[in-house]
């Protein structure tokens, strides 16, 4: 799978896109698909659910509906000629989902405080449904504020991440997501992350595993994440139960001297050091409601 990571660059040419240092890569076969090419019914529908973080420079309200706008990837990002998505726009900072029809879910480091989080519009149906797929409009009933951060870590100590949120009004066209109320996953245990890398429309990714279960806090797994991507559900392939947030990991892109621009970074399946979940078992106000 894989994982690409650029702070520098990112730093430097997508300052909007501050949430990008905790970055990711790409292990092995880079199993990113968007959504017209997801053939599993399951990952369809889990990504009905699944939000992008967009600030106020890349979506726009025009008639009731939002237009979403953004640079594309390779020339954004300095890609070499030929990298997967280059001309997809990036638009997204993080990525969320839905655990209640009132709450979201996020990284820690995406959203620290309210003021934070309504600089950004939390964004459903941001997606590719076809190859054709060219302008990026969702309807105003896609597109929440915040009311409330319920919930909010970013802990250096033992590296928990995570934010809670409570949105302006009810989703009621969508569930939300099933999250893990009780136990622990296990090592080796299949895994799909469904989110926004580098700010892309949604993406899907499977084939990945767990990797370790030695922290409390989080567990280390193979996903194909980049920064953008975190606040991704991260989710039991099988069961589509959500296990927990995709928060950080190996470096996004590495850059070529000899042809001067940037290509994503690859890992062997076991290499590298591997992207890290924050449980969704520590948001204990969650819990509570759940339980």
């Amino acid at each position: 799978m894989k994982q690409v990571r650029m702070f520098l660059l990112l730093s430097c040419t997508l300052l909007s896109m501050i949430t990008y240092s905790n970055d990711k890569v790409v292990y092995g076969k880079d199993n990113r698909l968007d959504l017209f090419e997801v053939t599993n019914p399951l990952y369809a529908e889990l990504t009905r659910s699944t939000l992008a973080m967009i600030g106020p420079n890349n979506i726009k309200l025009e008639n009731n509906q939002y237009k979403i706008s953004g640079a594309l990837l390779g020339p954004q990002m300095k890609l070499c000629p030929g990298e997967k998505f280059e001309k997809q726009i990036t638009a997204a900072n993080c990525s969320a989902f839905l655990v209640t029809p009132n709450h979201i879910v996020t990284a820690g480091h995406c959203v620290k405080n309210l003021s934070d989080c309504n600089r950004y519009k939390w964004v459903f149906d941001f997606n590719i449904e076809d190859q054709n797929t060219t302008t990026h409009i969702v309807p105003a009933s896609s597109v929440y504020g915040c009311k409330a951060v319920v919930a909010q870590v970013l802990d250096n100590s033992n590296m928990d991440d995570y934010a809670f949120i409570e949105l302006d009004r009810t989703v009621t066209d969508r569930l939300p997501l099933t999250v893990r109320t009780e136990g622990a996953i296990a090592v080796k245990d299949p895994l799909v992350v469904i989110g926004h890398p580098t700010g892309l429309p949604v993406k899907i990714a499977d084939g990945a595993k767990v990797r370790s279960i030695k922290n409390p806090k989080y567990f280390v797994s193979n996903l194909d994440t980049f920064g953008g991507n975190s606040g991704s559900a991260v989710f039991n392939a099988e069961t589509g139960v959500v296990e927990g947030i995709l928060v950080r990991g190996e470096t996004d892109y590495q850059y070529l001297s000899a042809r001067k621009c940037y290509t994503p970074n690859y890992c062997s399946e076991n290499g590298c050091r591997g992207e890290d979940v924050t449980r969704i078992t520590n948001i204990k106000k969650l819990m509570e409601m759940l339980n």
